[in-house]
Order: structure tokens, then C-alpha cells, then sequence
């Protein structure tokens, strides 16, 4: 039977969109709904969601924000009143036409992102430089009709936070736009062991009515990036579209200087695609809801499940520990957590009571190791570490061997063409006409100037002409 579980996994390098939904499915991470294009997040998914969630809340309210909650629905003419904002989102907004079987005088947008909404709430509360910042987060769905959709990165409607702040000043604006950013990649390196670039969108990929948009971008095992988390400065936009202002320190009307940020339910589908592979999905420990899953082996023995339970109870001290004592068979068992993602598998039997010991096995390696009880807590913890670190470094080294420098255009191409892209490192003159022409030649978008800039030539990969920075390029999800 645990045969047969594995081989409904389709192997990654043969088909790796049908791998990942393999995974999704049979990790029973999410199921399909009626509505096209929507999933339901089933306990396991939403417990790895919660996990995710926990860390980034902890960190938002230690850098001094507090959390609220803004409606579902948006009328229409709120939604109007940034002309920049409502163009960009305008082809993926959900509309409300009746309540009831009445027709409503106005539209109602299921929010795609709530900008308007908390502009429309600061004008309200906000008279004074005494009343900055204002430091708000919210954790909400947001619908966003999408023509091609794929669990966790793509969806009709997605979990996500979003944080909407107002300061006196451009600089404070600045500084909340970075911190943010790092915040998202510290979660992302340190809870998720996925390694980041960091750096500022074009101004064709920034959020529409930003001033400018940063993002963090990660690498997926088939070559593609994904935006992870994106951190916006919305300058004084808003804020003049809205009448957001506030008496400044000599008593002058100023507008606010506006931020957003949000982070995804779409990092999840990064996880699975960074660390997966084919026996199913890979859970980092700090990320794992179960970091550790005890196994009785002859569990009808007597003494076997006594022990196991106890050592759950001694273990759930310093890991997050589950025990599966159903009548299903060890093997199906074993297939079952590997598919999961579950970071180690404790295997303990009569033969292991006697000689006061345990097995423990490593997801990502399958490496089998047999402790003895009085070293279980302090191996089991070292266990998790180097899972965690070796996990993250075999990403970075991914990464590091799919970025690529393209100094030609014939080479750039070139490496689009592989199976595998990565990221391209190129320069490029600023121009949007090169950008434009670059992702039609090649499929490749531009997915940050990176903040560590390093200059690789002076041309534009693509016109020729003197090139303005390094670019990293990439087809992506």
C-alpha cells in the first residue's frame, strides 16, 4: 500500500506543474472548491498558514504596529478616487450588483487590497503631527479574479496581511518601507529557510499609485522566481486623493507620507517548490505545525504505546511533537509523514524499549540515526538545527548556481531558453522600451534592481546604449 501512495506522485523532473499539484493534493494541504479558481485550505495547509502567520504577527507588533480589520466590501466611487490605483487593479476586481433580489445603486468591489479603505479611515482620525504614525496591519482575504490560477500562487481569493501606514515624513516613510522588507525576508530566510533577493521593482512592475515598490524574490526548483513579499512606499498619493493631512510642528496643513506591505498565503507554494522533491513535500522545523511524528513500531505489544506516549510527553518540552497510534501499518505510515514534509520521524518497538534507545529519521536526507534516551532531548534538538540550516543552504546553492551573468543579448536569450532559467543577471539602461522588448523576446520579466549593486558592464544587455544598473531578470510565476 505505501508503494502505491508514492508512486501517485509524478517525479519532478518530468512534469513538475503536475508535481506540485500532486503534492498540494495528496499532502492534503488544500482541495478544490466549486468556484474555479478557489481552494480550501485544509488543517494541515492551515496550520503550516498559522505557523507562518504567528512568526510574521510576533515581528510586525514588536517593530510598534498594531493589528485592525477593514470591511470586505469597497463602493465604487471610493475605489475611483486614485486614478493610478484603480487602473492597475481594475482587470482583477470582483464585483457586488445586488443584495438580495434588489440591484444595488452603486457597485460594491470585493477588495482586491484595502488602500482606499484605510485612506478613507485616516482622513477621519488623523488631525495632527501628534497623531503620527499611524502603524496599521490587517490580516484579511482578498479576492482578485485571476484567468489562470494554481493553489497558494494564484487564486481568486487569498489570505494574506496587509500593512497601511502614515508618517510625517518622506525619511520616516522610507525607513518603514525597508524595515518591512526586512522583516518579510527575515521570515522567509530564518522561519521558511528560503533564501531572498532583495531590491526596488521597475517602475512598470511597481504596485499601482506607489511611489515605489521593494521585493523580496526567490528561486524555485524549475528555474522560475517568485515574488515573495512586497513593500511599498505610497508617497503623498493617497494621501492628496483622500485629504489626509495633518497641523505639522509649526502649525502648517502637511500631507501624510503613506506606506502598504503584504505577505502571502502564495509562500506556501513557495516552500513546497523550493524544498520538495519526490517523495512529496519538505517542512522546514521552524515552519513545521509537527516537527516531530512518533511511529510505535508493534504498537499491539505491551508496553509499546505506553512508551511512545511518554515520550511525546517528555519531547513536547522541547519540539512540536505528534504520535499517530492508528492501526494502519508502520510502512503506510512512514510513506504518509514523508509525503507530509515532516521534519523527523520517531520510530520506537519492543527491541528499542529493551535497549532504552530510538530511531530517528531525517526527512530531507533519510538519514537513519539510533539515540539512546539519556542524549534523546539534545540530539533531537541538534537534529532540528541542522535540518533547518541544511535545508537552507541547498536552496542557496540552488540559487547560486541558477544565477547567471549575461554581458550579450544573444547570451541572455540563450539562457532563457534553458529548461531550467534562473536568474540573469544583466544591465540596463532604465529604458521601459528595452524591458518591454526583453520579456517579449524572451518570456523573462524584470524582478528587481537589487540593493547590492554590482556593475558587470556598461552596456544594456538589450539596446546597447550606457547602461543606468544591474538588473535581475527571470520568467516567473
Amino acid at each position: 500500500m505505501g508503494k502505491e501512495f508514492v508512486k501517485k506522485i509524478t517525479r519532478m523532473e518530468e512534469d513538475f506543474a503536475q508535481w506540485y499539484t500532486d503534492v498540494v493534493t495528496k499532502a492534503e494541504l488544500i482541495d478544490y472548491s466549486s468556484v474555479r479558481g478557489s481552494m480550501i485550505i485544509r488543517p494541515y495547509g492551515f496550520a503550516i498558514w498559522e505557523k507562518i502567520k504567528n512568526e510574521l504577527d510576533q515581528r510586525i507588533k514588536e517593530t510598534g504596529h498594531e493589528n485592525v480589520y477593514m470591511p470586505l466590501f469597497i463602493p465604487e466611487s471610493l475605489l475611483q478616487k486614485e486614478k493610478d490605483h484603480i487602473e492597475g487593479f481594475a482587470p482583477e476586481v470582483a464585483w457586488v450588483t445586488h443584495g438580495g433580489e434588489e440591484q444595488l445603486t452603486e457597485r460594491l468591489c470585493v477588495r482586491p487590497t484595502s488602500e482606499v479603505l484605510f485612506g478613507e479611515h485616516y482622513k477621519n482620525i488623523i488631525h495632527s503631527y501628534r497623531d503620527l504614525p499611524k502603524l496599521y496591519n490587517q490580516w484579511a482575504n482578498v479576492v482578485r479574479w485571476e484567468k489562470t490560477t494554481r493553489p497558494f500562487l494564484r487564486t481568486l481569493e487569498f489570505l494574506w496581511q496587509e500593512g497601511h501606514t502614515c508618517h510625517e515624513t518622506i525619511e520616516d516613510a522610507d525607513k518603514e518601507t525597508v524595515q518591512m522588507l526586512q522583516v518579510y525576508g527575515e521570515v522567509c530566510e530564518k522561519i521558511l529557510a528560503i533564501p531572498v533577493i532583495k531590491g526596488k521593482k521597475t517602475e512598470k512592475e511597481k504596485f499601482a499609485g506607489a511611489k515605489y515598490t521593494y521585493t523580496i524574490e526567490s528561486l524555485m526548483h524549475d528555474g522560475k522566481a517568485l515574488q515573495s513579499g512586497t513593500s511599498h512606499n505610497l508617497g503623498d498619493g493617497f494621501a492628496k486623493a483622500f485629504g489626509i493631512q495633518f497641523s505639522d510642528r509649526q502649525g502648517n496643513l502637511q500631507y501624510v507620507q503613506q506606506t502598504s506591505w503584504g505577505f502571502t498565503t502564495r509562500i506556501i507554494g513557495a516552500m513546497i517548490m523550493v524544498h520538495g522533491d519526490d517523495r512529496g513535500l519538505v517542512v522546514p522545523p521552524n515552519a513545521a505545525p509537527t516537527q516531530v511524528m512518533i511511529v510505535p513500531i508493534a504498537q499491539h505489544k505491551e508496553g509499546v504505546l505506553d512508551f511512545a506516549y511518554t515520550l511525546k510527553e517528555q519531547l513536547s518540552r522541547i519540539a512540536r511533537v505528534g504520535i499517530d497510534a492508528s492501526d494502519k501499518k508502520p510502512g503506510w505510515k512512514f510513506n504518509e509523514y514523508e509525503m507530509k514534509g515532516i521534519p523527523v520521524r520517531l520510530e520506537a518497538g519492543p527491541r528499542d524499549i529493551d535497549q532504552k534507545q530510538v530511531v530517528l529519521v531525517r526527512r530531507d536526507t533519510g538519514e537513519k540515526q539510533t539515540v539512546s534516551l539519556d542524549q534523546l532531548e539534545e540530539q533531537l534538538k541538534q537534529m532540528l538545527e541542522d535540518i533547518q540550516q541544511a535545508l537552507f543552504k541547498k536552496a542557496a546553492d540552488h540559487l547560486d548556481e541558477n544565477t547567471h551573468k549575461a554581458f550579450q543579448y544573444d547570451a541572455f536569450k540563450q539562457y532563457t531558453e534553458n529548461t531550467k532559467t534562473g536568474f540573469i543577471q544583466a544591465m540596463w539602461c532604465g529604458d521601459r522600451a528595452c524591458e518591454d522588448k526583453i520579456k517579449e523576446d524572451t518570456g523573462a520579466t524584470s524582478r528587481c534592481i537589487p540593493f547590492e549593486q554590482e556593475h558587470i558592464g556598461e552596456e544594456c544587455v538589450c539596446c546597447g546604449k550606457k547602461a543606468k544598473e544591474l538588473v535581475y531578470w527571470a520568467k516567473a510565476y
